[in-house]
């Protein structure tokens, strides 16, 4: 264990998450020209955000700093592939790992795990279909895009507000608090595909004042005590491959499910890896066994 990481992280266990996190949601909100002027250009500057690639490029065309951080990119910045079967990223980020959810437990960092049903709720009927699949990671820096988007088109069949607390999700963090991100505040949206069930888990974090999705809005806040879950059965959402889904306000991390020989992730596709939304990163194991359509 990483002694100094440790000792970062230990003031984390008495910090006022969520209090400090709406002190953060009404900084990134306010319209104050010259805060959120000074803001945005101190995050350009200091994390090299690529504004090229933004469909808006003038900051002050961008009315609170969370208008900038949540911002468009121009449709030609990303492609997302066309190729049958491929399963693509949902983010822009760096992989914190990926690989096979083995007797219900997701690898986290060296020496800690979590299970599928503390990820999803605390739910064994809801983490079944994920039984030794796959799973990953994907960790949004600052410097990122923060919009995500499907990485298979899928049907919404249920989403989960699951209460919790809001470590950061930095690799320090990462690799000293156990169970991370089955005990931080999360959303997980489910969804049936081509390759079953798929589960995108949107994370929450210190300072990320909301998550929310396309169909349903702002999901957290409000903060919640217990459980809450919305069952789609008629006129479930449907969102194609690529199709925006969800967004942090402020920074944080995406986990993916599949089940049992469902996806297979491609050959270098592991922790640390940068990747970019849209490109390929898996494919379904089995096409010739889909049904036809």
């Amino acid at each position: 264990m990483n002694i100094k990481e440790t000792l970062t992280t230990l003031p984390q266990y008495i910090l006022p998450h969520h209090a400090l996190s709406r002190m953060m949601a009404r900084l990134t909100h306010s319209e104050n020209k010259v805060w959120k002027n000074l803001f945005i250009k101190q995050i350009i500057r200091h994390y090299g955000v690529n504004m090229g690639e933004a469909l808006v490029t003038d900051i002050n065309a961008y009315k609170s700093f969370n208008h900038f951080f949540t911002r468009q990119l121009r449709p030609d910045a990303r492609l997302f592939s066309s190729e049958k079967h491929a399963v693509v990223s949902p983010a822009d980020g760096a992989v914190s790992q990926a690989g096979a959810i083995t007797d219900g437990q997701i690898f986290q960092a060296k020496g800690k795990s979590f299970s599928a049903v503390d990820l999803l709720g605390g739910s064994a009927e809801r983490a079944e279909p994920f039984s030794n699949g796959v799973f990953t990671t994907i960790y949004l820096s600052p410097k990122d895009y923060h919009r995500l988007h499907m990485p298979l088109t899928g049907t919404l069949r249920e989403m989960v507000h699951i209460p919790g607390r809001l470590f950061s999700v930095n690799t320090a963090t990462t690799n000293s608090v156990p169970g991370l991100f089955a005990r931080n505040e999360r959303v997980a949206a489910i969804f049936d595909t081509e390759a079953g069930s798929m589960a995108l888990v949107l994370v929450g974090a210190i300072f990320v004042s909301s998550i929310e999705t396309v169909w349903h809005g702002v999901v957290s806040p409000p903060t919640i005590t217990a459980v809450k879950s919305w069952k789609y059965r008629e006129n479930a959402p449907v969102l194609k491959l690529g199709e925006e889904m969800g967004r942090f306000n402020m920074g944080s991390t995406i986990i993916v499910l599949f089940g049992k020989d469902k996806v297979q992730w491609n050959e270098g596709f592991q922790a640390e890896k940068l990747v970019r939304l849209g490109e390929i990163i898996g494919g379904i194991t089995d096409p010739g066994a889909l049904p036809q359509k």
